[in-house]
């Protein structure tokens, strides 16, 4: 019986493109949403970077390409290629929605987005605990993206990946405007009460 959708592809295929319109769907059927997406940050044609915004619109930086990062004034540096990441500034949009999440008014569950688990991410002590916590918690069907293998296996993503409650769909250019409708079944079956 699977309770959580993690959908996963190659960089750039669309994930969150099908996340966010898999969350419209939801809510527009009353289901209660929250979470964050990482969307692209860019300057004409050029992506600069990356924010997490929350299902309500608030926003921050997640990581930007050297040259716009400012200074980290003596903190520990953490960079993916040639972005560097504000963990500060993802943690302080993040964190809270997972402290929220439990709280599920009159027993309904809640649909609970995590885009993404992924190498940025994962600088966040703070950030995995609360994954892990989210999964291993009754009280919603998360509905995340993990990235495809490449290299080095990241621990929380493989832990994701090896769950037996987690539906694992993987976005490709072929399916990703067809998939929509079977990643909503899932979740709306993941949502029923288990008896």
């Amino acid at each position: 019986m699977f309770k959580h959708v993690f959908l996963t592809g190659p960089p750039g295929v669309g994930k969150t493109t099908v996340v966010q319109k898999a969350c419209e769907a939801l809510m527009s059927s009353g289901v209660g949403v929250e979470g964050f997406y990482t969307e692209e940050v860019r300057e004409g044609s050029r992506r600069v970077g990356f924010d997490v915004v929350t299902v309500t619109g608030e926003r921050g930086q997640l990581s930007r390409i050297r040259d716009l990062a400012g200074s980290s004034h003596g903190r520990q540096e953490h960079t993916v290629g040639q972005y560097v990441v504000d963990l500060p500034s993802f943690e302080n949009v993040a964190l809270p929605l997972f402290r929220d999440v439990g709280s599920a008014e009159g027993g309904s569950r809640k649909v609970f987005v995590i885009d993404e688990i992924g190498k940025m991410e994962l600088f966040s002590q703070p950030f995995i605990r609360a994954v892990r916590h989210t999964l291993d918690s009754s009280s919603c069907t998360v509905l995340g993206t993990i990235p495809i293998p490449k290299g080095k296996p990241l621990g929380l993503v493989e832990e994701v990946r090896s769950r037996r409650d987690v539906k694992i769909f993987t976005v490709s250019k072929e399916n990703r405007n067809t998939i929509l409708q079977d990643i909503l079944s899932t979740v709306q079956t993941c949502l029923q009460p288990s008896t």
